[in-house]
């Protein structure tokens, strides 16, 4: 299992226990991830670190003074 923190912008755009399916973005020397269709996004990730999992699972949605946050647990 591994948990990945994703940062939304406004709230109830999914909610825990939602199925959720992100896109891989490679930049220059590392990968970010969007959740589908443009809900969060990642922070980035260095190659070895990439998610091999296509969905996750919301475990949770956070605020705080910076916003909005998703937890998503992926099978891996």
């Amino acid at each position: 299992m591994r948990t990945v923190e994703f940062k939304m912008e406004r709230p109830g755009l999914v909610t825990p226990g939602q199925t959720v399916s992100i896109i891989e973005r490679e930049g220059t020397s590392s990968y970010s991830y969007i959740i589908d269709p443009a809900v969060a996004m990642s922070g980035c990730f260095q190659a070895r670190d990439r998610i091999l999992s296509k969905t996750g699972i919301v475990r949770d949605i956070q605020e705080n003074s910076r916003g909005f946050y998703v937890i998503v647990d992926f099978d891996e």
